[in-house]
């Protein structure tokens, strides 16, 4: 797989790996591990936010 970036998200990529004492590679990684571990929670979150803000149109269209 190739990740291609902008030079803008390069470079910052590149300050945080510096900042950290890491590789490139290790802080996209981790970003990756990270954003796929989240996504369940998130998802579920989402739909909860929907079911709670747009509880009067749901009720609605179940009729």
């Amino acid at each position: 797989m190739n990740l291609r970036l902008t030079d803008e998200e390069t470079e910052a990529l590149r300050r945080r790996a510096e900042q950290e004492g890491r590789s490139m590679q290790e802080v996209a990684r981790a970003a990756i591990d990270q954003y796929v571990s989240q996504r369940p929670a998130r998802l579920r979150a989402a739909i909860e936010r929907v079911r709670i803000e747009d509880a009067e149109l749901l009720a609605r269209l179940a009729r």
